[in-house]
């Protein structure tokens, strides 16, 4: 059910820390490919709960379904609706949840699509179907918008001279294609960045930070995790694999929070009365990382980072407050 370019990333990892036990219910946030929810339908006699915004993921999933009788379940919606979609299945809690985030090989290897600066298509973008794409977003936002967008969320050195370079050519003409867009940044980049063997394509960090704007990524991360913290019964268990450092961030910063590792700002002063009970428990520090020998088998590992967490019996934070 994978395309042949995709490798789901820290697959087994990802298994283990959320130890799918027979007839547990789980929820697969971002279906893409399918990686995971076979994984899961294959290592336990659990049923899997399947949510993507995108159509064409869906699809795929439905086909999958007549594999596992009655053990896969597909929706169309955004993670950020899980606890919705779970309650209109007549489910109040699951053992485990798994978010794979970013965009799949699929998503990546369709032109017509738009998320690719390597293959030329239409500038789109959209991981659904509804919202502007990214089109109608680098046509109208305001110079000083759209740097803010490449400086914030793709982290972009040179955001200020690309936006400008993006101004100055749609005064001109619409900037409809991926090929048109990779080649105006491409264009406005530093030499250094142009040379052969650059370590990435100019247009890596511009295009990601559309992608990102158009799908509002980092707030439906952030309702994501809350519907998980919300969905997961006492004792179980979120994985979330993340590839951006922003998105890393935002869920190292949710767990920290959320397990009451916050340090105190001093010793000198007393915690809050009014501190909230930990939600979740950290079974180790810090993130995994992928093996040498992963990201030798797929490059697309490198950036990888897994970070796992363990539900406790305190209320939802959100429901609390």
């Amino acid at each position: 059910m994978n395309s042949p370019g995709h490798i789901p990333v820290l697959l087994r990892e990802a298994i283990a820390a959320l130890s799918p036990q027979d007839g547990s219910v789980h929820v697969d946030m971002t279906y893409g490919d399918g990686g995971y929810t076979r994984a899961l339908l294959e290592s336990a006699a659990v049923r899997v709960f399947a949510i993507d915004r995108d159509p064409d993921a869906i699809a795929r999933a439905h086909k999958l379904a007549p594999q596992f009788p009655g053990r896969l379940r597909a929706v169309l919606a955004r993670f950020g609706d899980a606890v919705t979609v779970l309650h209109n299945e007549g489910v109040g809690h699951v053992a485990g949840v798994v978010m794979d985030l970013g965009v799949s090989s699929q998503q990546l290897d369709h032109a017509e699509r738009g998320f690719s600066f390597q293959k030329d298509g239409p500038l789109d973008m959209r991981m659904g179907t509804d919202g502007p794409s990214a089109a109608e977003l680098v046509n109208t936002l305001s110079e000083v918008d759209l740097a803010d967008t490449l400086f914030q969320l793709g982290e972009e050195r040179h955001a200020r001279r690309i936006a400008r370079a993006v101004v100055e050519m749609r005064g001109r003409r619409r900037i409809e294609r991926t090929r048109d867009l990779a080649e105006i940044v491409a264009h406005a980049a530093p030499a250094e960045r142009r040379r052969e063997g650059a370590p990435i394509h100019p247009a890596t960090r511009t295009f990601q930070a559309l992608r990102m704007l158009v799908n509002d990524e980092l707030g439906e991360l952030e309702r994501g995790l809350e519907a998980a913290e919300e969905l997961l019964a006492p004792e179980g268990r979120l994985a979330v694999v993340a590839f951006h450092s922003l998105e890393d961030r935002m869920v190292k910063q949710f767990l920290t929070e959320r397990s009451g590792n916050v340090p105190n700002p001093s010793r000198h002063v007393p915690l809050p009365t009014s501190r909230r009970n930990p939600t979740f428990r950290l079974p180790q520090r810090g993130a995994q990382k992928p093996t040498p020998a992963e990201v030798a088998a797929n490059p697309r590992a490198r950036s990888a980072r897994l970070r796992a967490a363990v539900r406790t019996d305190a209320p939802a934070w959100a429901r609390a407050a």
